[in-house]
């Protein structure tokens, strides 16, 4: 009797599982209908409405992705979270059923330890580094405000608010930018023995090789902030003033660690890597015409044979010079003799301006003046040039 008693009570336990089992996949198999149907409606309004909602993902005007793409990455990711519900489902759904049953408990605790040692392990492991955690936070919370102090008082020195004797305005941000780069270096450097793994030496392995790559990758790249610094230092020239670089005249309309741009007389415009200005003979045609300066000395040529008297020369030269405009009347224009050639001999005029960004325009006007000086005197600008050949 207690055998049959025994084998009516396994069936009955065995019925009860198989009804609770039946009723745990209806239930899921529901919930994953439900969650699928939801998924579904979500993607038609999405695709439906952002047509007009969602804009295009551009870069300084570079469009990345338009809405459409950003429309079809917004469905492809709901469909991946969709799938991964539902295999996680299913991968509790299984050790649950499993669990009921004695002959297949087993599994169902084997089941349940691939989820729960992984997600014990991962618990225990964020509890002990929440004392590194905190460190990491006040350490970034006092390089945050290190950093805002810098700024503050480079924002300060570089409009004049804050002078510190024998540092420049201009030299602000980029010591600002030398500052912050060391400072970021050394936080790294501070925060470095409390990240996750900075014991390992895979992580070790993996930061060398990073650091290989950026030596390798940008040596051109340092070289030219380097330089960029160098040049901050010597303050050869600043933002708008008129220089010769390597041949090439024009304002400066752009200077930073890496380049300098210059736009000419004829609206081109040259960059520079600040590695080649390094090499280079700069003129700087503003530091003369500063306001303890006299001005920018201009000058033309001219040569007249030893017929023509020299201070008729002179007089028609000096008279040009102050008949034009943008010239400074005080220091007064001279006249230089530079050359006693065989048949003529070479004057220079000299005048000063402060119109600097009008160089070209003073040139034309001169020469204008000298041609029309020379006219209204009767003498003919045309000099002799002879040569000798031999039979």
């Amino acid at each position: 009797m207690e055998r049959i008693s025994d084998m009516l009570n396994a069936d009955i336990e065995l019925i009860q599982s198989l009804g609770i089992t039946i009723t745990i996949i209806t239930g899921q198999a529901l919930l994953i209908w439900i969650i699928w149907s939801l998924f579904k409606v979500l993607a038609g309004k999405i695709e439906n409405a952002g047509k007009d909602k969602i804009k295009p993902l551009t870069i300084r005007k570079f469009k990345l992705l338009t809405s459409k793409q950003i429309i079809h990455v917004i469905i492809f990711t709901l469909r991946i979270i969709k799938y991964a519900i539902t295999l996680l489902q299913l991968y509790i759904t299984f050790p649950i059923i499993f669990s009921f049953f004695p002959a297949t408990q087993k599994y169902a605790s084997s089941l349940f330890g691939y989820i729960l040692s992984p997600l014990k392990k991962i618990f225990f492991s964020v509890v002990d580094y929440i004392p590194n955690l905190f460190t990491m936070i006040i350490i970034v919370i006092i390089a945050r405000y290190v950093l805002r102090a810098m700024k503050f008082f480079a924002g300060k020195i570089d409009r004049g608010k804050l002078v510190i004797k024998g540092f420049y305005p201009d030299w602000a941000y980029p010591t600002y930018k030398l500052l912050q780069v060391f400072f970021l270096a050394f936080t790294v450097a501070v925060i470095y023995p409390y990240l996750p793994g900075s014991e390992s030496r895979v992580f070790q392995g993996v930061s060398v090789f990073i650091g290989i790559i950026l030596s390798l990758g940008s040596t051109n790249a340092i070289g030219n902030l380097v330089a960029g610094f160098v040049i901050t230092y010597m303050r050869p020239f600043k933002i708008g003033d008129r220089v010769k670089i390597k041949e090439i005249t024009g304002f400066v309309v752009e200077k930073n660690l890496t380049v300098v741009r210059l736009k000419t007389h004829k609206n081109e415009y040259v960059t520079f890597p600040n590695i080649m200005i390094m090499g280079s003979n700069i003129i700087n045609y503003n530091t003369s015409s500063d306001e303890d300066e006299d001005g920018l000395i201009i000058y033309a040529e001219v040569t007249f044979g030893y017929a023509t008297p020299w201070q008729t020369v002179h007089d028609v030269l000096i008279s040009a010079a102050y008949a034009t405009d943008h010239v400074q009347k005080k220091p007064n224009p001279f006249v230089l003799q530079t050359k006693l050639d065989d048949f003529y001999a070479c004057y220079q005029i000299n005048c000063y301006t402060k119109d600097v960004d009008k160089v070209p325009l003073i040139y034309t006007l001169l020469y204008k003046n000298i041609q029309d000086g020379f006219r209204e005197a009767g003498i003919d600008m045309t000099s002799a040039h002879y040569r000798v050949i031999s039979k």
